[in-house]
């Protein structure tokens, strides 16, 4: 159980690595009033009303722009969407200055999504907006890692010594990463399956307790959670696995191979999904899937984020002077 006077004292949210075990859980109970929100008529609250967040995207994304904007909007916040394509980035401005210019217009919450490890923490270091990681390079993707366990906690009601099996390319999975901070911290038992070129070689130093399996159905026995990630076809320029067919046959999970885990397992994937190559469709759309469920949990972890961000910047109110 929380404790009830732990507080939210951060003023970005750059990764899962840095926050602390209660940290996490007082996210993960603070979506949960915000996903009531969605039954309602009106699905929205006036909590955010007059803050501005801005959504700063250097690589494509659907799932991950679209849920912030959402969970932005619910709050009563104004967006306002950068398109880098189109922007003064391609006129040569630094990230720096980009940010610079969003703080000067008075941005409240920068979110942004960068190709480069890192990114997110150098903008911290030069602006006074929150800086809110929604995906950096190899590093971390924490609000994913954070919608991820709100999904397991909420299917299993706990997440301690559940066995969580990660299956895939973690070596260039910054989904990964987020997700082994959060579970490890939560006391859940991880396992790592994929091919040994896709797994990083030091993980073991990082993360001692979690276990390393590469014959996935092995690694699969007796398992509460399946989380499946994507093939990230347009980051491996080394071809480290021979082909997508022999990935599908060693690695792809199917109906055949999912008899190996608990009768009552969860499958998560963060999406997009190359269906018929890591998960076949009749396992995606099957009855063990919350992979929809992750994206509308996503909303409510997006609006605990915002909202937990936004009370622990607040400044507190001058009196007038008498």
């Amino acid at each position: 159980m929380l404790r009830q006077e732990h507080k939210f004292i951060h003023k970005h949210l750059l990764e899962l690595q840095s926050l602390s075990k209660e940290d996490i859980e007082l996210i993960l109970e603070t979506a949960r009033p915000f996903k009531t929100l969605f039954t309602r008529s009106i699905k929205k609250v006036p909590t955010l009303r007059g803050r501005t967040v801005v959504l700063l995207f250097y690589e494509p994304s659907t799932r991950t722009r679209t849920s912030f904007e959402l969970a932005a909007k619910r709050l009563s916040a104004d967006t306002v969407n950068i398109a880098v394509q189109t922007s003064s980035v391609q006129k040569g401005e630094s990230l720096i200055d980009t940010a610079k210019t969003l703080e000067s217009m008075k941005a409240d919450f920068i979110v942004i999504r960068h190709f480069y490890s890192g990114a997110p923490y150098l903008l911290s270091q030069y602006v006074s907006s929150s800086i809110i990681n929604a995906g950096d390079g190899f590093h971390e993707h924490p609000t994913q890692g954070l919608l991820d366990i709100f999904t397991i906690k909420e299917k299993k009601g706990k997440v301690k010594d559940l066995k969580v099996v990660i299956v895939g390319d973690i070596l260039h999975s910054r989904v990964a990463r987020s997700n082994l901070w959060g579970l490890t911290k939560l006391g859940a038992k991880v396992v790592l399956c994929g091919p040994p070129t896709l797994i990083p070689l030091d993980i073991d130093k990082i993360f001692p307790q979690v276990e390393i399996e590469y014959n996935l159905d092995k690694a699969i026995k007796n398992a509460d959670v399946i989380n499946i990630l994507r093939v990230q076809f347009e980051r491996q320029l080394e071809h480290l696995f021979p082909s997508v067919r022999e990935y599908s046959l060693l690695y792809g999970m199917n109906k055949d191979r999912l008899k190996h885990a608990k009768n009552d397992v969860l499958i998560l994937h963060p999406g997009p999904m190359n269906r018929g190559i890591e998960i076949t469709t009749d396992i995606a759309d099957g009855l063990h899937s919350v992979i929809n469920e992750q994206v509308t949990n996503g909303i409510a972890v997006r609006m605990a984020i915002l909202y937990l961000l936004s009370i622990a910047n607040s400044k507190p109110k001058k009196e007038l002077p008498k």
